[in-house]
């Protein structure tokens, strides 16, 4: 897509945070993880979920079997305590398990430890 992807417009400064994720490189794996997060499938309690542990906006990308995720956040946000929060919601863990199949990774890792922090090594501005 070169037309480029509209981004959301806060009124205060936000932090990011990017992470990246391997999964399994098997082409109907990957077509059903597609699915299982697209706008009809997602579910609401997760979704929920995430917004309530303060996170702005979240968004993953795919290249093949690569998956890189950016979250914004307030600037006051602690991730780790998020995660922890995040990790106790209502289905949180079923849903873990739901996406375990997919993912090159420990299937009994919680989400925070299956993402991987990226570190930016360069910045325009």
């Amino acid at each position: 897509m070169t037309e480029g992807y509209k981004v959301q417009t806060y009124h205060q400064p936000v932090k990011r945070y990017c992470q990246t994720m391997d999964l399994k490189n098997e082409p109907a794996l990957i077509k059903e993880y597609r699915n299982r997060h697209s706008e009809d499938n997602a579910w609401k309690e997760i979704l929920d979920g995430i917004r309530a542990v303060g996170i702005l906006e979240m968004e993953i990308y795919i290249l093949d079997n690569r998956l890189f995720m950016i979250v914004e956040t307030p600037l006051d946000f602690d991730w780790d305590s998020a995660m922890a929060k995040l990790a106790t919601l209502p289905r949180q863990q079923e849903w873990e398990e739901y996406m375990a199949m997919f993912q090159d990774c420990d299937a009994t890792a919680t989400s925070d430890e299956k993402w991987k922090m990226m570190e930016r090594m360069f910045y325009l501005y």
